[in-house]
């Protein structure tokens, strides 16, 4: 399988990263991460993305040297972001070969716009032609047993039954939907569900996850299981004919 339609986020910030991940792969996008520039430049050379998301101020190596070192040896597309808003600052990062800069906090819808117009205006539509609007019907659906989500029409189907969730709603079985099994803390189902300047309590998180089993209670489905003292997590729900 061909690592050039992933695209790269770089930022010292899980929690930013949680973010535009889930940002991105809800756009139909493939992704991959790192924590810092030495490890974002390990995963450069491995996987040779489409598209690169490099934070300017970063520990062991800042995003202008990551930067610098990319541009010796590709002319990939580079978003910068950073939390400086400075004009010089702006300067210097499209200067040294960056394609566009966003300032944090940011909005992840205005994020991915900006990433799907670099794409089109560097030429480098081979990044998730579905994600850029040429076909996506393979890429915009996801599924796990007989439980389907549409990421553009926010529908989410079990079996033949639709269930009609928010957005709040589809958001929280999307972000389990991620990693079927894998248990998610109520603060991961808070940066999946709201976005990235939003605060809301434990319970808020729970009466959400309650509302949605009962929504699928009534077609006799149990989807999300509870692990006390932790979170929830995806289970089998059932299996695709």
């Amino acid at each position: 399988m061909s690592t050039s339609d992933i695209i790269l986020i770089v930022d010292d910030d899980l929690h930013i990263r949680e973010v535009v991940k889930f940002a991105l792969q809800t756009a139909g996008f493939r992704t991959a991460e790192a924590g810092d520039g030495s490890e974002a430049l390990t995963l450069f050379r491995k996987l040779r993305p489409g598209l690169v998301i490099l934070d300017i101020v970063m520990p062991r190596m800042d995003g202008t040297d990551v930067c610098r070192a990319i541009r010796a040896e590709s002319l990939v597309p580079i978003v910068f972001l950073s939390s400086r808003d400075e004009e010089v600052d702006r300067i210097i990062g499209l200067e040294m070969g960056g394609d566009d800069y966003v300032t944090k906090p940011f909005s992840p819808r205005e994020l991915v716009a900006r990433v799907k117009a670099v794409l089109r205006r560097t030429g480098n539509v081979g990044v998730c032609n579905e994600a850029l609007g040429t076909d996506p019907l393979e890429a915009n659906t996801v599924s796990h047993g007989i439980l389907k989500l549409d990421l553009d029409r926010f529908e989410v189907y079990w079996g033949d039954h639709q269930v009609v969730l928010t957005v709040t709603e589809f958001n929280i079985v999307r972000t389990l939907l991620k990693f079927p099994g894998k248990v998610y803390t109520r603060d991961e189902l808070m940066s999946g569900a709201y976005p990235l300047d939003t605060n809301v309590t434990d319970r808020t998180i729970d009466s959400h996850v309650r509302r949605v089993r009962r929504k699928f209670a009534d077609l006799g489905a149990d989807p999300i299981e509870t692990v006390h003292g932790l979170g929830y997590k995806l289970g089998q729900c059932g299996h695709a004919e």
